[in-house]
């Protein structure tokens, strides 16, 4: 299937055409035709799918249709996201697909002065992409008005609701208009994004496509066994195979991403952090370094995980094992986009074992081991999750989490058949 067979119009055709895009990836293919009937959309689908073009290319067209309210520069479609770096990617898509289609749009995010923001939107904006915070303290400042929103999409709904943003989605949900075309993109579909997605949509049409317990096979993921404390030496270790050019590295905390950069500065690797606590700026021009190779490596929290997309990113770098197994996904989804190789290396310290069990269970395949290096994992001690994570006695002292096994496991220099479990 060819754009042209998607019945798009020729000013976004020439501009989808002009990116170097020729076959539309399965969410735009299923969605487009949808969105541009008209209809409400319920969409499941993880980031690196072409998701952004998915809606951005039938909103576009939809508003180009209209002739009547085109020069009356109103707000006719909100695109609301959880981050910054989400928000300012998704203003970048519209300015590329719609640039033949003379509809204009701005993108407001906090951490940054809302003059210009507030001057844009003076001039008059077809489209806002925002974060709910700074919206939401623009509109009771007076600066915008959502009454002529036509199209209204809520992307990432998962993250949102991890970052707690739910009250806000609801106090934009009721001053939206009643009558308009709903567009509801999520990552993971737990009940209470259904029940949100239920508020929202009026008999929605639904497309799932590469659902979140899956990874992109072409990513080559690798674990390597390391105490907590070598796992600096096991990154610089690494970070001396000059075939890495860029590498994108998570950690669990803000404090840990500083870390880590202070680290590899250290050793003469360019590196430097994007966290919610970086000024606005600060995060951008770090994004744009790592983008021009400026910048070897980016070390992000998993805030940014969903909002960095960089082309022919090849390596991507679990410091900390997450949490939460979806996370692993969306982190390891920053790599082999749109068709390129990419590799996911993972460090699993003792305290991690319980994390890894469980991305291997969602993922429903077993991570290879990288056994051959400098700082193994020689001692398998019984297993205690994180503080947050660890259950409570009733003295109120810690418990490690039953491992199944009343005893140690040691486990001594490189394994051949049995892993580290």
């Amino acid at each position: 299937m060819l754009f042209q067979s998607l019945h798009i119009i020729e000013p976004i055709l020439k501009a989808v055409q002009e990116e170097g895009y020729t076959t539309p990836t399965p969410i735009q293919a299923q969605s487009i035709p949808i969105v541009l009937q008209g209809t409400d959309l319920l969409g499941c689908a993880q980031t690196g799918t072409g998701k952004t073009a998915a809606f951005a290319i039938p909103i576009l067209q939809l508003l180009s249709a209209n002739k009547i309210n085109i020069h009356k520069k109103k707000i006719r479609s909100l695109i609301v996201t959880p981050t910054r770096e989400l928000a300012i990617q998704i203003g970048e898509s519209f300015n590329a697909y719609g640039r033949y289609t003379g509809l204009n749009n701005t993108v407001i995010f906090g951490g940054v002065n809302q003059h210009a923001q507030v001057n844009a939107l003076r001039n008059g904006v077809d489209i806002v992409i925002a974060t709910p915070g700074r919206l939401l303290d623009l509109m009771d400042q007076g600066h915008l008005t959502l009454r002529d929103v036509e199209i209204f999409v809520l992307d990432e709904a998962d993250r949102m609701l991890d970052m707690g943003f739910i009250h806000d989605v609801k106090r934009l949900l009721a001053v939206l208009p009643k009558k308009r075309q709903s567009l509801f993109f999520s990552a993971t579909m737990p009940p209470e994004i259904i029940k949100l997605a239920s508020t929202i949509l009026y008999n929605p049409s639904k497309v799932s496509v590469t659902p979140v317990s899956s990874t992109v096979d072409i990513i080559k993921q690798s674990i390597y066994f390391v105490d907590k404390g070598n796992k600096n030496a096991l990154l610089v270790e690494i970070l001396k195979d000059k075939n890495i050019k860029t590498a994108l590295v998570f950690t669990r905390t803000k404090h840990g991403a500083d870390k880590v950069v202070k680290i590899l500065l250290r050793h003469n690797i360019k590196a430097e952090a994007i966290h919610g606590n970086k000024a606005q700026n600060a995060r951008q021009r770090a994004l744009n370094n790592f983008k021009d190779q400026t910048t070897r490596v980016l070390v992000a929290t998993d805030i940014a995980a969903r909002g960095i997309d960089v082309d022919d990113l090849e390596y991507v770098i679990n410091y900390e094992i997450p949490n939460i197994p979806e996370t692993y996904v969306h982190r390891i989804g920053r790599t082999g986009r749109a068709g390129a190789k990419g590799t996911a290396l993972s460090f699993c310290d003792a305290e991690e074992k319980e994390y890894l069990r469980d991305i291997e269970k969602l993922i429903a395949k077993r991570i290879s081991v990288i056994d051959d290096h400098p700082f193994p994992l020689l001692i398998n001690n019984p297993v205690k999750a994180p503080k947050q994570q660890q259950g409570r006695g009733n003295s109120g002292h810690s418990r490690p989490k039953p491992d199944g096994n009343n005893s140690s496991r040691k486990w001594f220099g490189k394994p051949k058949t049995n892993r580290w479990r």
